[in-house]
């Protein structure tokens, strides 16, 4: 008689203890460990940056890029895996990690900005024209700033807000020329390649592609946030 009521008490509790178990490792997941080290790899990346030799300048192009390869993956995480029903999915996907990713792209993408223009290439355009990749630079770190602040505002409205406000054809477009831009730039720092005229002059016109598509897609999402307003 006594053993019935004792048995229900022994599964309820292995029961929250798994509960508890899965919500703890929910933070953990694989897209949130590689958030995370991109995070990480952000103050290594400014290091590497500042050693003048070669080994400094392909470690600084290898973190960019192993950076960037991330960020793909976590976005094809989000997009094509977390929506499927099964328990295996589940544990890849987490709301820590989705918070977390953009906050780690856009600190990994604001301090690569910020070096390159500290220190620029030694081309001679650049000596003529010092400000060449300030300018979009500004316009890039302006937008992801006031993106960021519209989506938290977005978030806390209502459903439509937050719809008019998700990436759009024109912000993937964005991230692409502008992993490919500061990808360029940071390898052509290597004397060793030779002659990079070529390849300086894709970078740059790669980057002020990425400041229009990203003032273009900013007003774009204003635009949609004043027809629901």
């Amino acid at each position: 008689m006594d053993s019935e009521p004792l048995l229900q008490q022994q599964l309820d509790h292995h029961q929250s203890l798994a509960y508890s178990n899965h919500s703890s490792s929910k933070i953990l997941t694989l897209p949130t460990v590689l958030t995370l080290g991109r995070v990480a790899a952000v103050p290594l990346l400014i290091f590497t940056f500042s050693v003048d030799s070669w080994w400094g300048r392909t470690a600084t192009t290898s973190i960019f890029m192993a950076a960037a390869i991330t960020d793909w993956l976590d976005g094809y995480i989000a997009r094509r895996v977390c929506f499927l029903p099964h328990p295996l999915v589940m544990r890849l996907c987490s709301a820590f990690g989705a918070l977390l990713d953009p906050v780690a792209d856009k600190l990994m993408v604001a301090a690569t900005l910020v070096l390159l223009c500290s220190r620029p290439l030694n081309i001679a355009v650049f000596g003529q024209v010092p400000w060449l990749l300030n300018v979009p630079s500004i316009a890039i770190i302006g937008r992801e700033i006031t993106m960021s602040a519209v989506r938290e505002w977005a978030a806390s409205q209502n459903g439509k807000l937050l719809a008019a406000v998700a990436v759009n054809k024109l912000g993937k477009w964005k991230t692409a020329t502008q992993m490919a831009a500061l990808t360029i730039l940071l390898a052509t720092r290597d004397s060793s390649l030779g002659e990079t005229g070529i390849l300086v002059a894709s970078g740059v016109i790669f980057l002020y592609l990425s400041a229009g598509l990203s003032v273009m897609s900013l007003v774009v999402y204003m635009e949609k946030i004043r027809k629901i307003l």
